[in-house]
């Protein structure tokens, strides 16, 4: 646990079982972590799959939190909503009833066997960038650079509101 509180910023998606419903769940289960608060919430975007092309379309929205755990704790809240919500990990970038990614937290750069930060592949997944931009336009991204510079590099395609 850390003393002072940190933004994170957490990726949220789903693409099984009512994604819009399991996204709404987990927007809400994010609330309820210890230590922290959900300060916003983006709106909902439906997106094409990324990666694994042969699957639903996703729902995808993030949150902005405040939060005194450190990164590798909030990582462990989110894996455990996941779990409560019955993710189970197979196949990579296949389809998911939820997916919580910690997308960036404060200024911390980090990568090793557990946690990536800022989560990598973040400047070119425009599932990410757009709702980002919406609650954090002016987000200096470490190491990659301003959240709204980074969604004018990505394209629109496969990405509308819900």
């Amino acid at each position: 646990m850390i003393a002072s509180w940190q933004p994170a910023y957490v990726g949220i998606g789903s693409n099984l079982d009512d994604p819009a419903a399991q996204v709404a769940a987990a927007i809400e289960r994010l609330a309820g972590i210890r230590l922290s608060q959900r300060v916003l919430v983006s709106r909902r975007y439906r997106t094409a799959p990324f990666g694994v092309a042969d699957q639903p379309e996703f729902v995808n929205a993030v949150a902005g939190m405040l939060t005194q755990l450190d990164a590798g704790s909030l990582l462990g809240e989110l894996r455990a909503i996941e779990s409560a919500m019955g993710r189970v990990r197979r196949e990579k970038w296949g389809p998911r009833i939820i997916d919580l990614d910690l997308l960036a937290f404060g200024r911390e750069r980090r990568e090793d066997a557990v946690l990536t930060l800022p989560h990598p592949g973040i400047v070119e997944r425009n599932f990410v960038l757009y709702p980002l931009a919406e609650i954090a336009p002016d987000l200096e991204v470490p190491g990659l650079g301003r959240v709204t510079e980074l969604k004018g590099r990505v394209g629109s395609a496969g990405i509308r509101l819900l």
